[in-house]
C-alpha cells in the first residue's frame, strides 16, 4: 500500500469532481443532505475514504498526538518538558486530569475517524468490483489502528488482570449519523477490542495485500506477548521487498525514505507535523518543548551514530532530537527497523530463526548505527530491548514497550493508574454508560 494513498485518492476524487462540476453548481449544504444520497456513488465513497485518511492525519492522532502521548507517559526525565502547555505537562508528569483537552481531543478525533471508516464500510455496495477490496482494506486498516491506539492509551494493558473483564473502549462498528440513546455505548472489554483490531488488520492485509496491516499486526501481537504471530507478521513486512533499510540513520527520517512503512503525508499546503512542533528546536521551526537530557544521551555507546543525532541551541544548554527537524516532513508511524527488532526479539524469546537469526537482525541495526557486532554470548533480551529503545527513541512506543514488558517508569510500576489515560470527562457527562478508569 502506497504511503501516499491519501494524496492519490484525493487527486482521483478531484479529477472526478472537476469533470462533473457543471452538473453540481446547485449543491445542497452538507448538513442537509439526505442520508440515502450522501453515499450514493463510488465517487462519494472515495471522497469519504479520503476524509478518513485526513481524520487519521490529525495532530491529535498520527499527526503527532498519539506518538508524543506515548513518549511523555513513558518518560522518566530522559527529557524535560519545558513548554507552556499545561495539558502536555500533565502527560509528562503523569498527573493527567479528566478535563485534559489533549486527551479529550485524541479521543474525539479517533472516534470521528472511526465513524468515517464505518461510513465507507457501510457503502461498499456502491463500489466497483475492481476497487471494493482496496476500499474495504483501507477503511479497516484505519479503523483497526484507531481502536488499537485507543485501547492502549485508555485501558489497562494486555495481561494486567483479566482481559475479558477489564473495560476497554466502546466498539462502534456502524455509522453514527444522528444521536439517540442507542448510540451511547458502554465500554467493551479489552479482549473484545483487541479481537476487533486483529480482525480489521487481518482482513485489511488479505483484501488489500497490504504490508502496513502486517506491520500493525506485528505491534498488536507483540503487545499481547504472542511472539510467534508477531515474528511472522514482521517477517512478512521485511520479506515483501517493498521496503529497505537506509544506509544512514539520518536518511531514515527524510521524506520518501525506503524504510518508511507507514507515514502521514505533510505538505506546505496540507497537514501539520506536531512532532516537529514540540520536539524540534526553534532553529528547525519547532517550539523546543521536549529537551533531551544527559540521562538519555548517556545510554548510547561512544561510537553510536544515533547518539549524535541531536542538535543543540542556546550555547549548548539545550539538546533536541534531530528526527523531526522538517516542519513539512511526513510524520513517520512505522519504520522497517522496528520490524527487524520485533523479529529479533520474538525469535530470541522463542529460540527460532524465522526469516533470520536474532543475532543477525540486531547486528543489521547496530551496523547502520556504526557499532560493532554483538557476539552470540552478548545477545540477551535486555540487549535487544535496549537496541529497540535507542533505535525507536521519541517515536511513540516508549510507554507501550514498558507496559508489555511489565517494566517501570522510574519507580512507577507499569500498571499504575496514572499511566492509563482517563476517559474524558466530557464523554462521561454525556454518556452515562461509560465508566471512568481507576484513580480518576
Amino acid at each position: 500500500m502506497n504511503i501516499y494513498i491519501k494524496n492519490s485518492l484525493f487527486a482521483g476524487a478531484l479529477l472526478l469532481s472537476v469533470a462533473s462540476c457543471n452538473d453540481k453548481l446547485d449543491v445542497q449544504p452538507t448538513q442537509s443532505i439526505d442520508e440515502s444520497t450522501a453515499l450514493a456513488t463510488e465517487q462519494d465513497v472515495q471522497v469519504t475514504l479520503v476524509g478518513t485518511y485526513d481524520g487519521m492525519s490529525s495532530t491529535n492522532l498520527y499527526g503527532g498526538g498519539i506518538q508524543f502521548s506515548g513518549e511523555l507517559l513513558g518518560d522518566d526525565r530522559e527529557i524535560v518538558f519545558g513548554g507552556t502547555f499545561a495539558v502536555l505537562d500533565e502527560l509528562w508528569r503523569k498527573t493527567v486530569t479528566v478535563g485534559n483537552t489533549q486527551v479529550r481531543d485524541t479521543w474525539l478525533a479517533a472516534y470521528t475517524t472511526i465513524n468515517r471508516a464505518n461510513n465507507v464500510l457501510s457503502a461498499l455496495d456502491k463500489v466497483s468490483a475492481a476497487n471494493k477490496n482496496s476500499f474495504e482494506g483501507q477503511a479497516r486498516l484505519i479503523r483497526g489502528a484507531m481502536y488499537f491506539e485507543l485501547v492502549r492509551l485508555f485501558a489497562k494493558s494486555w495481561g494486567d488482570g483479566d482481559n475479558a473483564t477489564n473495560p476497554g473502549v466502546p466498539l462502534v462498528l456502524t455509522p453514527t449519523r444522528s444521536i439517540t440513546d442507542a448510540d451511547f455505548k458502554a465500554r467493551n472489554s479489552v479482549a473484545e477490542v483487541y479481537a476487533q483490531v486483529i480482525d480489521d488488520f487481518t482482513k485489511s492485509e488479505q483484501l488489500d495485500k497490504n504490508p502496513i496491516a502486517a506491520a500493525m499486526l506485528s505491534r498488536v501481537y507483540l503487545t499481547q506477548g504472542n511472539y510467534a504471530l508477531a515474528r511472522d507478521a514482521a517477517n512478512r513486512v521485511i520479506a515483501s521487498g517493498e521496503y529497505a533499510l537506509e544506509s544512514t540513520f539520518a536518511d531514515a527520517f527524510t521524506d520518501g525514505s525506503t524504510e518508511t512503512v507507514f507515514s502521514i503525508v505533510v505538505t506546505d499546503q496540507d497537514g501539520s507535523n506536531a512532532m516537529n512542533t514540540y520536539y524540534a528546536s526553534a532553529l528547525n521551526q519547532g517550539r523546543g518543548d521536549m529537551r533531551v537530557q544527559s540521562k538519555h544521551l548517556a545510554l548510547y555507546e561512544a561510537a553510536d551514530i544515533r547518539g549524535k543525532f541531536f542538535d543543540t541551541s542556546n550555547a549548548g544548554s539545550r539538546t533536541f532530537t534531530s528526527k523531526f527537524n522538517d516542519r513539512f516532513g511526513d510524520v513517520i508511524v512505522i519504520r522497517l527497523a522496528e520490524m527487524y527488532l520485533t523479529r529479533a526479539e520474538a525469535n530470541f524469546r522463542l529460540g527460532t530463526t524465522v526469516g533470520a537469526a536474532p543475532l543477525a537482525d540486531v547486528n543489521v541495526i547496530r551496523a547502520r548505527a556504526g557499532l560493532t557486532a554483538l557476539t552470540a554470548a552478548q545477545l540477551t533480551l535486555p540487549a535487544i530491548l535496549k537496541e529497540r529503545k535507542l533505535e525507536l527513541a521519541f517515536e511513540g512506543q516508549q510507554i507501550h514497550d514498558i507496559k508489555r514488558t511489565k517494566g517501570t517508569v522510574g519507580t512507577t510500576p507499569y500498571n499504575s493508574n496514572n499511566l492509563t489515560l482517563p476517559i474524558p470527562q466530557r464523554e462521561i457527562d454525556v454518556n452515562k454508560k461509560l465508566t471512568q478508569n481507576a484513580g480518576y
